[in-house]
């Protein structure tokens, strides 16, 4: 008679793991599509680095970010704005040039303030990226309370500052690689 009591809950307990292995394997398929791997990152082999999954373009330098066929430098020391542009220039590189608002979706996570190249022209009157391209102002606006003698820092959310050029921040370098996956110098 007791065998015949047991049976019943039995079946419902097997019932019950079942579903409950259901439940874990929806759940982890909905944490996988909720948090996907990042594509990108440095990576910490010596040599170079491999692009990003998908990206049609060369590798970077060791310490580089490959990301959308540029290389980036984040750099973890902090220089002056002129210092910085330097050590970007020592590198075949420039200090940061945005092209667009998600051009660095890959830091979103950074809460750090970087020198960018961006500089205030007095002659022109105008923001000028070190090429001697205008600000866009569909890129970011200067608020009217920036100091024109200063230099301008970034964070990847898109936030501004301006700072005394000759303090020290944090910097990112940017060296395109379209034209050496081409083939062309």
């Amino acid at each position: 008679m007791a065998a015949f009591r047991t049976t019943p809950w039995r079946l419902i307990s097997g019932i019950l793991a079942v579903i409950c292995l259901l439940l874990m394997a929806a759940l982890g398929l909905l944490l996988k599509n909720l948090f996907p791997k990042q594509s990108i990152g440095p990576i910490s082999s010596p040599g170079a680095t491999e692009p990003p999954e998908g990206s049609d373009c060369c590798s970077c330098q060791e310490k580089w970010i490959g990301y959308r066929c540029n290389c980036y430098f984040i750099s973890n020391g902090k220089e002056t704005w002129t210092e910085s542009r330097d050590f970007c220039a020592s590198q075949n590189s420039s200090l940061l040039h945005l092209q667009n608002e998600d051009e660095l979706s890959f830091m979103n996570h950074s809460i750090n303030f970087y020198w960018i190249g961006l500089s205030y022209n007095e002659e022109q009157g105008v923001w000028q990226w070190e090429d001697g391209s205008a600000l866009s102002p569909d890129l970011f606006s200067l608020s009217q309370t920036v100091n024109i003698q200063n230099c301008i820092t970034y964070r990847a959310s898109g936030s501004t500052l301006d700072k005394a050029c000759e303090s020290k921040s944090r910097y990112i370098c940017k060296k395109k690689l379209i034209g050496a996956y081409l083939g062309v110098s």
